[in-house]
């Protein structure tokens, strides 16, 4: 891309739009600015241009301006409680120390544009300045009401960025769902940011749905704005807000029914194990551990692989019972071992404790064999607990429970 091009050329550099949706109100709540350039009758876009290296910041700040002024006098006539977000790397973002960018909102805020409708969408991932300096000026600009968005988070090695930095939203990326080879690391990981998302108070915006099984990914993990050609393209012009009301209405009832059957059969499922290990435990509890768990395998082999008793602190009071190619064994060296220290083991314990049944937990990655599983624990006694181990091959075969 020829910059002084489109240096010489700034009455043909424009901005697109694109539509931002909310889940709440399945109306558009914000649009973000795309930078486009028309040269010889074909509409290209300045990414390229604002990601060359090669390229002066002085000259892609310009560019830049031309953009900014443009959409944001576009932005006054769009209702008051619609946002507008603007890229911005750190590069572009620092420049001049951050001011000319500043005083160019500040005069639009003079036009009656509130700066609590700016987002700032931006990424410091290849940026080699002050990161302290970077972050003060962040800070600075929230004071005047402006939000912070931060893309790009799709690793976990992003997070203590995010820690830091507090973003009022976390966009993520759904390119990655594509790719089967990286789904199940991805949704790991995305559990992870929506949980620290919860934390820090930020919205999870989904962008590149492209889509409907993406949009569903997008509402079931937490997303509350979309964004994406399945959508809706960028374009010159805005649309009416309630452009998709109807159809998203209709994509997240389809979606809450889903949801409703597979957490009704999971609620089914518990309430089999419930009775089918309350009247095993009965029958068979004086046998001792290992006889218990001798008569559990002839009723429930081709369920579970693995049986353990804790007692209320979480101390294994028995070997493990595991399922391996030759068929069942003990693991004796796990018993005295404390599981206390597992995310809801203690909090499940006392839950089980006080309303007297067991707990089919949610879908984990076991830390032995990496598979993906369900844990039903139910409470034989005032200070014992058992611990059944549900096997991907039986989640499978269910596949509602997965």
């Amino acid at each position: 891309m020829d910059a002084l091009e489109i240096l010489s050329d700034l009455e043909n550099v424009f901005p697109y739009f694109q539509p931002i949706f909310s889940a709440d109100e399945q109306l558009v709540i914000a649009y973000e600015v795309l930078g486009r350039y028309q040269s010889e009758g074909t509409i290209i876009s300045l990414g390229p241009f604002f990601q060359d290296d090669q390229i002066p910041d002085e000259y892609k700040f310009e560019v830049d301006l031309i953009l900014v002024k443009k959409a944001l006098e576009k932005a006054l006539k769009l209702d008051e409680d619609v946002s507008i977000y603007l890229n911005r790397n750190a590069d572009l973002l620092m420049y001049g120390n951050g001011e000319p960018f500043l005083q160019e909102l500040l005069e639009f805020e003079k036009k009656g544009l509130s700066l609590n409708r700016v987002v700032l969408e931006i990424s410091d991932r290849n940026y080699e300045g002050d990161l302290d300096q970077f972050d003060h000026l962040l800070q600075y600009y929230r004071t005047y009401g402006i939000k912070i968005s931060l893309s790009s988070i799709e690793k976990a090695s992003h997070f203590e960025r995010i820690a830091q930095l507090e973003p009022d939203i976390l966009k993520i990326n759904l390119e990655a769902l594509k790719s089967t080879a990286t789904g199940m690391n991805f949704n790991d990981v995305l559990f992870t940011i929506s949980l620290l998302a919860r934390k820090i108070g930020s919205t999870l915006l989904f962008e590149n749905i492209e889509m409907s099984y993406q949009l569903q990914f997008a509402w079931k993990n937490g997303g509350r704005y979309y964004q994406g050609f399945y959508l809706h393209p960028p374009g010159a012009d805005f649309i009416p807000r309630d452009f998709l009301i109807h159809r998203l209405k209709e994509k997240f009832h389809d979606f809450i029914s889903y949801e409703k059957k597979k957490l009704e059969a999971v609620y089914l499922t518990a309430e089999f194990f419930q009775a089918k290990i309350h009247d095993l435990v009965l029958k068979y509890k004086k046998l001792g551990y290992e006889g218990l768990f001798q008569a559990i395998v002839k009723e429930m082999d081709q369920v579970t692989f693995r049986m353990y008793i804790c007692d209320e602190d979480g101390f294994q009071k028995s070997a493990n019972f595991f399922k391996g190619k030759e068929g069942w064994f003990l693991q004796k060296e796990y018993k005295d071992k404390n599981w206390s220290w597992r995310p809801y083991f203690l909090e499940n314990i006392i839950k089980m404790r006080n309303e007297r049944k067991g707990i089919l937990s949610d879908l984990y990655s076991d830390i032995e064999t990496g598979e993906t599983i369900r844990t039903f624990s139910f409470p034989m006694n005032g200070n014992e607990y058992l611990f059944i181990d549900i096997s991907y091959h039986y989640l499978f075969e269910h596949d509602q429970l997965l």
